[in-house]
């Protein structure tokens, strides 16, 4: 029995599990793709290359099928706003990365959630009880992480993926006022101009391919490339138009842990008890504020994604 003739109900079903697994594991693997993929790339043009093509790709697609363009206000926005969703948080994961290990990376980039509440509080949408509660809870995990785990041992790793998840967080609550295009047109228009402030930052810290990429770093790239910035988000978009958000939003809390996993099994990361404990605090955060957002009909998406900062 094929889906076409599966229940409406059970083929939807499936459609839904097919479509969070995909999320959960695309977007939880690019972190790991990251890392093997910066054997060849630099950070900066790693990013530019993905980046760029991801974005070319999408925006191609979107006009053959018919789609309106960004404008010209909408691309100066769109410019301005990478440097927040692109730049600084995938850029910046990028550069930890070379230092810090994917998990880890991973287990800090999951505090966005706990800045987008505090930027939401900041432009007047004050949190429920239950949201201060998962703020508490979570910044308590923040706080445990940066205070002894394997991450204190980079100044490097530190201070990227503590700005990472701040310009994420701040980009996605800013975008919600602004005037964008439909969630694909923003997201690729993102990557493209993102990829020009990638090129930008390459040029600037003196970066250049000095060798031919190996096999395994161009096929990490092209995974983060074809999972991570076109699957995957094209998963999160229908999610979003058929689950609830708290359901769609759910990666926030699953992909550390799928990241921390593929670290551990496939490049032998090693993760301290500390390093597990803080994650599972912080996580717990962010499930708190997720659900309570959800209850109060309070958005708990960003209005343009592309994906997470990695």
């Amino acid at each position: 029995m094929n889906a076409s003739s599966l229940p409406l109900p059970a083929a939807r079903g499936l459609a839904v599990a097919f479509a969070l697994a995909s999320v959960y594991v695309l977007w939880g693997s690019t972190y790991l793709a990251i890392r093997y993929a910066l054997e060849s790339y630099p950070p900066f043009l790693l990013g530019t290359f993905r980046m760029f093509t991801a974005g070319a790709l999408m925006y191609a697609v979107l006009r053959m099928r018919g789609a309106a363009p960004p404008t010209a206000k909408q691309w100066r926005t769109l410019v301005v706003l990478s440097i927040f969703m692109v730049l600084l948080s995938n850029g910046l994961v990028n550069l930890a990365e070379t230092e810090v290990g994917s998990g880890m990376a991973a287990i800090a980039v999951a505090s966005m959630p706990l800045f987008a509440g505090v930027f939401a509080m900041l432009r007047g949408r004050h949190p429920t009880r239950s949201e201060w509660v998962g703020l508490v809870i979570g910044f308590g995990g923040v706080v445990w992480l940066n205070a002894g785990s394997n991450l204190s041992t980079s100044t490097l790793g530190l201070v990227c993926l503590t700005i990472a998840p701040i310009a994420w967080a701040w980009g996605s609550i800013w975008s919600r006022d602004l005037d964008l295009p439909a969630p694909f047109m923003a997201a690729a228009g993102q990557m493209i101009a993102g990829s020009g402030w990638m090129l930008a930052a390459a040029l600037v810290t003196g970066e250049r391919m000095t060798a031919m990429p190996t096999l395994e770093a161009t096929a990490a790239l092209l995974w983060l490339i074809v999972a991570g910035s076109i699957f995957g988000f094209t998963a999160y978009i229908w999610l979003l138009h058929h689950v609830r958000p708290a359901l769609a939003t759910s990666y926030a809390y699953v992909n550390p842990p799928i990241a921390v996993l593929f670290g551990a099994v496939i490049a032998g990361e090693v993760f301290t008890t500390h390093d597990l404990g803080a994650m599972a605090v912080i996580l717990a955060g962010v499930a708190i504020i997720t659900v309570a957002r959800a209850r109060h009909g309070r958005p708990v998406v960003p209005a343009t994604p592309t994906e997470p900062a990695a």
